[in-house]
C-alpha cells in the first residue's frame, strides 16, 4: 500500500537523523559518555530503519522480529535509566549574529512553521485515505525545511547539526511517546478496562448517569496523568467506563467519544509523563524546573476545562 510505503520511508528519515548523532558523537572523543550516546542512538537508528523492511543478507531478506525489537527497547530503557545517554556542549551562533539575522528575516522565519500546519491540514482532507493521518505531517515537514533553507540561506550541513542538537537536547524522552502509545495498546489486550469497569460497578451505580460521567472524564484525566498519553488512555477507559457507564445508559457515542478523549488531555497539561508537552519545550526554552515549570501554569486551565467537560457531556450527550 502507498501509506505503508510512504510511512516507512519516514521511518527511515527519522533513523537517519538518529544515526547522523550516533556517528557525530562517536567520532567526538571530548564526549563525557561517547559510547553509552553512541549505543543509544545507533540503536534506536535501527529501530526506525529496520524493525519492518528487514536486512538484506546474501539473496535473502531478513526481518527482525518484534522479540529483537522488545530487547533493544529494553537497552534503551536501561541506558536512559542509568543517565549514561548525554548531550555534548554544541557551537551555537553568537548573539550578535542572532540579532543581526533576526533584523534581515524577520517575520520571514514564520513562514515554514505555518506551513508545516497548513500543507498538514489540506494534504490530510485531500489524501488522508490513501496516505493516512502521520505521512501528511512528514511531506509538510520536508517541504517547511526547503522553505526554511531558502529563507534562511542556511546549509544542509547546519541543518543536520541543528537537527541533531535539537534530538539530542531532549534525549531520550525523545521515544516516550512512542513507548506510551505502545503501553496502551497492551493495556487494552490484557484487559485493563474490564478490570477498571469491575472495580468502578462497585462504586458507582450504572443508573447514575452523572456519577457515570464524571467517572468517565475523571478516569480519562487520571489515566493520562499516569500513561502520559491521551490515545493510550482512551481504549482503556472508554471500554471500562465510557461504554458501560455513559454510551449505555443513551448518550451519544459521538459526543461522549469526543469529549472523553479531549478530557484526556486536561490530563496530559498536568502530567510530565506528556515528554512531547511539558518535557520537551522546558529543554528547548531551558526552563530551570526541567519537570513540572510548564505544568505549574497549565493546571489551573487544565482542571478548569476538565469541570467544562464534565459539564458538556452531562447536558450535551444526552
Amino acid at each position: 500500500m502507498l501509506k505503508d510505503s510512504l510511512l516507512e520511508i519516514l521511518y527511515i528519515l527519522c533513523g537517519l537523523v538518529s544515526l547522523y548523532s550516533a556517528f557525530c558523537t562517536f567520532k567526538d572523543k571530548n564526549h563525557q559518555s561517547r559510547i553509552p550516546t553512541t549505543l543509544f542512538w545507533a540503536i534506536l537508528a535501527f529501530i526506525f530503519m529496520f524493525s519492518r523492511i528487514g536486512l538484506v543478507w546474501g539473496n535473502k531478506d531478513i526481518f527482525v522480529s518484534d522479540l529483537t525489537i522488545g530487547y533493544l527497547v529494553i537497552i534503551l530503557a536501561l541506558l536512559s535509566a542509568l543517565k549514561v545517554v548525554k548531550f555534548p556542549k554544541f557551537n551555537e551562533s553568537s548573539e550578535e549574529f542572532k540579532n543581526k539575522m533576526s533584523q534581515v528575516i524577520g517575520n520571514k522565519i514564520f513562514i515554514p512553521a505555518i506551513t508545516l500546519a497548513l500543507f498538514t491540514v489540506v494534504i490530510a482532507q485531500i489524501w488522508s485515505k490513501q496516505i493516512g493521518t502521520i505521512v501528511p505531517i512528514g511531506i509538510s515537514s520536508i517541504v517547511s525545511i526547503i522553505l526554511a533553507l531558502s529563507i534562511t540561506k542556511g546549509s544542509s550541513k547546519e541543518m543536520m547539526d541543528d537537527g541533531r542538537r535539537l534530538l539530542e537536547v531532549v534525549g531520550p524522552v525523545n521515544i516516550l511517546p512512542q513507548l506510551l502509545a505502545a503501553l496502551g495498546s497492551v493495556f487494552t489486550a490484557a484487559g485493563v478496562g474490564n478490570v477498571i469497569a469491575g472495580g468502578i460497578e462497585n462504586v458507582i451505580p450504572k443508573e447514575n448517569i452523572l456519577l457515570g460521567v464524571i467517572a468517565y472524564c475523571v478516569g480519562m484525566a487520571v489515566f493520562t496523568i499516569i500513561m502520559g498519553n491521551g490515545f493510550a488512555a482512551f481504549s482503556v477507559i472508554t471500554a471500562g467506563i465510557g461504554v458501560p457507564f455513559v454510551i449505555a445508559q443513551g448518550g451519544n457515542p459521538v459526543i461522549v467519544g469526543a469529549l472523553g478523549l479531549t478530557a484526556g488531555y486536561c490530563g496530559t497539561l498536568l502530567t510530565p509523563m506528556a515528554a512531547n508537552f511539558n518535557i520537551v519545550p522546558t529543554a528547548i526554552l531551558e526552563i530551570k524546573d526541567k519537570k513540572y515549570g510548564v505544568i505549574k501554569y497549565q493546571a489551573p486551565i487544565a482542571i478548569a476545562m476538565l469541570v467544562i467537560h464534565i459539564l458538556l457531556m452531562y447536558f450535551w450527550a444526552f
